[in-house]
């Protein structure tokens, strides 16, 4: 199933079951509203690498998800977006449990959106990652 602006929006404020990679991933989002979303993240040991920390790919993933739905609730049902760029700095190693990721659209203009998203686990960031996403008219 292909998600809409508004089957994203919905995901949050209406319960609608959410995309497969979300669930794949085991990342609830729990507030996206005029460029902010928040979710909870629950690590477990298929997330571990052979040092017994979280890969950073996934840590990635995760933030990725988020930032879709900072972006998602600032758009309307005409327009899309796409990923152009991805980076992501790690500041401390993270294990299983929860990480809450904050996403937040730091500068939107028509065509071009610049979004953030903290990872935080245990009242510490591990990592942050920034986006830079295209805005798309269908």
């Amino acid at each position: 199933m292909k998600y809409t602006i508004t089957d994203l929006q919905q995901v949050v404020s209406h319960g609608l079951t959410p995309p497969p990679c979300d669930t794949t991933m085991q990342v609830k989002v729990s507030y996206a509203e005029d460029g902010i979303a928040k979710g909870i993240w629950e690590v477990d040991k298929k997330y571990i690498n052979g040092l017994g920390v979280v890969m950073g790919g996934f840590l990635s993933a995760a933030a990725d998800i988020l930032m879709a739905y900072a972006i998602a609730s600032k758009l309307t049902e005409s327009q899309g977006f796409v990923s152009i760029d991805l980076d992501t700095t790690f500041h401390r190693p993270a294990f299983e449990g929860e990480i809450e990721v904050i996403a937040r659209v730091e500068k939107m203009g028509r065509t071009l959106a610049y979004v953030v998203a903290d990872l935080v686990q245990n009242e510490k960031k591990v990592a942050t990652c920034v986006s830079s996403l295209l805005i798309q008219q269908k």
